[in-house]
């Protein structure tokens, strides 16, 4: 929204815009999204996560599908021919067990792109079926790392978990087995009253932001003369797996995908590499073969018209994210991927602006709302 204030100076006037910023953000969805990023949803057993999102979206929807795998779709106008889909991916990154020793150390083997560096002092969950069960990642004191040999850095194959077994079978008797899935302990937190951090926002602040689309659109009783498959999948930190399963159920027209891309401005990146991008400054829309041209002018359109800054990304042969799933599905779906910058990718201290989390949904809302039943954007008509 714009406000014009005259400002008066004697005779000399002049007009300034300012734009408000808009917080769509509630004390009750703030709530949601704490309990949200606090529950454990690590790849192949995101049900739990599933679950809390799906309890929070169902004031807002008609109906809502759950795949074999555990993609959960709330559909608003079911019985629509025309089909849009807002997505973000449920997934979080994880460890599995892979081998337990005889002095009850065990080793690990990743479940998605997790980051061995950050390892080493972590507390973490081990999942079990007799619950969950704490461990730490354990790491030789700096005393015995120092004397004239190099120091080894963390790897894949030298951490470790210690879970305060002295043998194999203690360990086993805590209910602990190859296959396991581990994830850390770590939980939500705001900084300076205006940036979310934890870990896993990556992508759950995407699931959160297309939530609040659905609430925003009950709110306004908006009605939308298409049918809104509102899509939190699975599996993507290993292949966009469960986009693809989806893509083919839903069988959309259009689809907007959220997730997140790296803030730029924290030490250590390379802008001539990763680009010039930062928190703060709005959502960020990508180029790349997968991103439907048309379709991302639309939204380009909309963020112009409602004064909503938006920042863009180059991302050559494709996009690493559910969008390349969407496209590709069921001979070609228009889409179009809206970013949320994001600072420490994969770690446990992931963190982004309030301000941009309000700015996607905002975005997304207004898209929707400017979109037409039927609508093309094939780039020959």
């Amino acid at each position: 929204m714009i406000l014009a204030l005259t400002l008066g100076w004697g005779k000399r006037r002049r007009k300034i815009k300012m734009t408000k910023k808009i917080n769509h953000i509630t004390t009750s969805s703030e709530k949601f999204l704490a309990h949200y990023l606090n529950t454990a949803s690590p790849t192949g057993f995101e049900s739990t996560g599933q679950r809390v999102w799906l309890d929070y979206i169902k004031p807002y929807i008609d109906k809502h599908i759950v795949d074999t795998y555990g993609t959960v779709v709330g559909i608003i106008n079911p019985d629509a021919k025309y089909k849009v889909v807002i997505e973000a991916h449920a997934d979080e990154i994880s460890w599995f067990v892979h081998y337990i020793t005889d002095n009850g150390f065990i080793y690990l083997r990743r479940n998605g792109g997790s980051d061995h560096q950050i390892a080493p002092s972590k507390r973490v969950n081990i999942h079990t079926e007799k619950g969950m069960v704490k461990a730490v990642f354990g790491w030789p004191a700096i005393h015995t790392r120092m004397g004239g040999i190099k120091e080894e850095p963390p790897k894949k194959d030298n951490i470790f978990l210690d879970c305060g077994c002295k043998t194999k079978k203690e360990v086993e008797a805590l209910g602990i087995h190859v296959g396991c899935v581990v994830t850390y302990e770590d939980e939500f937190m705001i900084l300076n009253k205006s940036n979310y951090v934890g870990r896993a926002l990556d992508n759950r602040m995407g699931g959160f932001m297309i939530a609040e689309v659905a609430r925003l659109l009950h709110k306004n009783k908006k009605k939308l003369p298409f049918g809104l498959y509102i899509t939190n999948a699975v599996q993507e930190e290993i292949g966009l797996r469960g986009a693809q399963m989806i893509a083919e159920r839903i069988q959309p027209d259009v689809a907007i995908v959220t997730d997140v891309c790296h803030d730029t401005n924290t030490p250590m990146i390379k802008k001539i590499v990763e680009g010039d991008l930062s928190s703060g400054k709005g959502p960020v829309l990508s180029y790349g073969p997968a991103v439907q041209n048309n379709l991302l002018k639309f939204i380009i359109k909309q963020a112009e018209k409602n004064n909503i800054s938006f920042q863009r990304l180059a991302a050559s042969r494709s996009t690493g994210t559910d969008t390349d799933a969407f496209a590709y599905s069921n001979k070609g779906v228009a889409s179009a991927l809206i970013s949320l910058p994001l600072r420490y990718m994969h770690t446990t201290v992931e963190m982004c602006s309030k301000d941009d989390v309000n700015a996607v949904i905002d975005l997304i809302y207004h898209s929707l709302s400017a979109l037409k039943d039927g609508q093309t954007f094939n780039y020959l008509k």
